[in-house]
């Protein structure tokens, strides 16, 4: 029987939730996939899929219930600071020797840096910037589409129908780009705003790879609306630098994508993440077993 303690780091969001298991040597002996975990699906359906994925991870390590009590937990939870949920999250009933929980963003963070001071902007679907120094958190954006999430997928495909309708209208030139987005709606403005009574952040980010294509082909448009998307990460980088962030690594979707685009002064400060969110999580279960 393998002996412990065991640490378990676990990564939950909207599309699924990650887990693995290690040995206090660092050694990775199992991993786990189960279903969302975001915190808007409610709390039990949260749980469940933290446990699905937790238990996934554990019968791939050939660990039992009989070891929970040598297994400290950590998870990153995306929606955590919904009123009510980390309370109601640390009280749930288990008989793991520990769990911890933070927001999905500072779990990122904690993995990029390996635990030490820095930050990261994530550049998705939205975008926020966070950061930890000297163990106060930073946070920069991320307030919500349409409001906030500048430079994201979803901002993107804003510029994009935008562009689209004023070329329409003749209010500015037509390129492939703006061609291509207004085809989607039959050419009929009236289609664009029947979308938008019902369009999300994702609906919007579903453009953000045309846009991309097109700008690396050359088209006008696509190319200021991916410059414009790119001023606002160097934006966000720039803030956690000044707020103290010794280093910033760039994560998410379009992280590769824009990362091109971005002013020479911001792509020298980023750095390769040393790990993901999981590792950060790992990481927190670590520091618990010391408190």
């Amino acid at each position: 029987m393998k002996e412990g303690p065991f640490f378990l780091g676990v990564d939950g969001g909207g599309t699924g939730c990650r887990a693995r298991i290690e040995d206090a040597a660092g050694r990775v002996l199992g991993q786990g996939l189960a279903g969302p975990a975001a915190t808007r699906l409610g709390i039990e359906k949260t749980w469940d899929a933290i446990m699905a994925a937790s238990a996934d991870a554990m019968s791939e390590a050939g660990l039992g219930q009989e070891v929970l009590g040598q297994v400290r937990v950590g998870v990153a939870l995306a929606g955590l600071s919904r009123k009510g949920v980390l309370e109601a999250l640390s009280n749930h009933p288990h008989e793991f020797a520990g769990i911890v929980f933070v927001n999905d963003g500072m779990g990122a963070c904690l993995g990029a840096h390996s635990g030490e001071d820095g930050a990261i902007v994530i550049a998705g679907t939205g975008s926020v910037g966070i950061g930890l120094v000297d163990r106060q958190e930073l946070r920069v954006g991320g307030y919500g589409f349409p409001i906030s999430d500048e430079g994201s997928g979803a901002y993107l495909g804003l510029n994009a129908v935008r562009a689209a309708l004023r070329a329409h209208d003749g209010r500015e030139d037509k390129t492939a780009l703006l061609a291509e987005v207004m085809k989607k709606f039959s050419h009929d403005p009236m289609e664009v705003v029947r979308w938008m009574d019902q369009a999300t952040a994702t609906d919007y980010a579903v453009f953000a790879p045309t846009v991309l294509r097109h700008a690396e082909q050359g088209d006008p448009a696509a190319r200021q609306i991916v410059q414009a998307a790119a001023g606002e990460i160097d934006t966000l980088v720039r803030a956690l630098l000044a707020q103290g962030a010794p280093r910033v690594s760039l994560l998410g979707g379009l992280a590769s994508p824009l990362e091109p685009w971005l002013a020479h002064d911001v792509r020298r400060r980023l750095k390769p993440a040393d790990g993901d969110a999981v590792s950060g999580t790992i990481l927190l279960a670590q520091r618990s077993a010391g408190e």
